[in-house]
């Protein structure tokens, strides 16, 4: 069955880049994909798929009953973009200004879309349903993901894979980990109240700047003196703004920054003694503060027989040189709520450009990927749900007691 799978996936191999360029071309943010919703509608309305959507928003859940009994497989895929300009010079450059698919999700979805059609034409041969979850908000906390597990996506699933093209790992190659893969992403916002004044009489003023200089500083010590260096921790502060003219002191000064964390323990320590340094910095220099700690996404620990299998389904490939367990990585992922509530597992697609020794990263205006990696991609989660849901499957030969 694998064999018709992939020879299915090949043959339609063309309509998923055209698919994912036309998605490239036409992106929208988190919580606003209403076309990219739309879109994935009419394609499922067109083969014949039944769905259900504005699940949790935006999002849409499609399945297929196989012709065999069996318990229920999801697959899962995000689509939305980010604030981002397209500087990439390619003919499906992004048409919106200000926005672009920076990181994939574009790929994901047409994955997604070409793997249930391909899998709807061998429905009679599969066991039990596949659910295909088509996920929106992912990269904006509180992501799209728990609102739609509360609207129901995962009831009756026993199980979920997922995956993420990853541009700086060479295409064919796949990576798994067991346990933790990505981490817990937190935000939070600093605002430091001092004293302005005239940029020539600083004796007079509480100097905004200068206390979150320093602050800065003194924050780098959480993870370099406060946390256990056998456990992993990042404290970045991404923005500082202060603006004023050349001659002014400024009055405030404003921080944000993200937290990022494997273990809850130390994600709670990491909290408060981002509170501990605030308040005796700012005490210090006698001045104010408001701070703000938002919790994001959990961390993505995967389940250790399911991830197993996983890599099993992934040699198989042909596209695949290489099945590997890789270390863990500091991004963040609302798929982490799914595996929170049912077993499954989420893996990367390395797909680097070809060509290409320095790939640009995620979330970089030139962000771009192997296309080649949506076929791997797609034929390591159909390999994954079909022989899952198989072995899975009760048995026509069970012996019942007397």
């Amino acid at each position: 069955m694998n064999s018709n799978l992939h020879t299915l996936l090949e043959e339609k191999f063309d309509e998923m880049v055209q698919i994912r360029r036309y998605l490239h071309q036409y992106p929208e943010p988190s919580f606003k994909e209403f076309q990219t919703a739309a879109y994935i509608r009419s394609f499922y309305d067109k083969i014949g798929i039944s769905y259900r959507a504005n699940v949790g928003g935006n999002g849409i859940v499609a399945s297929i009953q196989g012709g065999n009994p069996g318990p229920t497989v999801a697959l899962r895929a995000d689509f939305d973009a980010l604030p981002i300009q397209d500087e990439k010079d390619v003919p499906y450059q992004s048409t919106v200004p200000g926005v672009m698919h920076a990181c994939g999700h574009d790929g994901h979805t047409a994955t997604l879309l070409v793997l249930a059609k391909a899998l709807f034409e061998i429905r009679d041969s599969l066991h039990g349903k596949i659910v295909f979850i088509h996920q929106h908000a992912e990269e904006y906390a509180p992501g799209g993901a728990k609102s739609m597990i509360e609207d129901g996506c995962l009831d009756g699933v026993d199980a979920i894979f997922g995956t993420h093209l990853w541009s700086l790992t060479p295409t064919g190659v796949v990576q798994y980990r067991t346990g933790p893969i990505m981490a817990a992403a937190d935000r939070f916002e600093i605002t430091i109240k001092g004293a302005g004044g005239h940029g020539a009489q600083p004796h007079k003023t509480k100097d905004s700047i200068v206390i979150a200089s320093q602050l800065v500083v003194n924050l780098q010590q959480i993870v370099s003196r406060r946390v256990n260096p056998i456990d992993s921790a990042v404290v970045s502060i991404g923005s500082f703004v202060a603006e004023n003219a050349f001659n002014i002191i400024a009055d405030s000064a404003r921080l944000i920054g993200t937290v990022r964390t494997f273990n809850e323990d130390v994600r709670n320590d990491v909290e408060k003694e981002i509170e501990r340094i605030v308040q005796g910095t700012c005490l210090t220099a006698d001045a104010s503060y408001e701070l703000s700690y938002t919790r994001g996404y959990p961390s993505v620990v995967n389940h250790p027989e399911e991830t197993a299998f996983l890599a099993s389904a992934a040699s198989q490939i042909d596209e695949v040189h290489t099945v590997e367990e890789t270390e863990p990585h500091m991004t963040g992922e609302d798929f982490s709520y799914y595996l929170q509530h049912i077993k499954g597992t989420f893996f990367f697609t390395g797909a680097q450009p070809e060509g290409v020794d320095a790939p640009y990263p995620h979330h970089h205006p030139k962000f771009d990927f192997n296309e080649k990696a949506m076929l791997i991609a797609a034929k390591t989660l159909g390999t994954a749900a079909v022989e899952y849901l198989r072995e899975q499957a009760p048995s026509k030969n069970v012996i019942k007691a007397n």
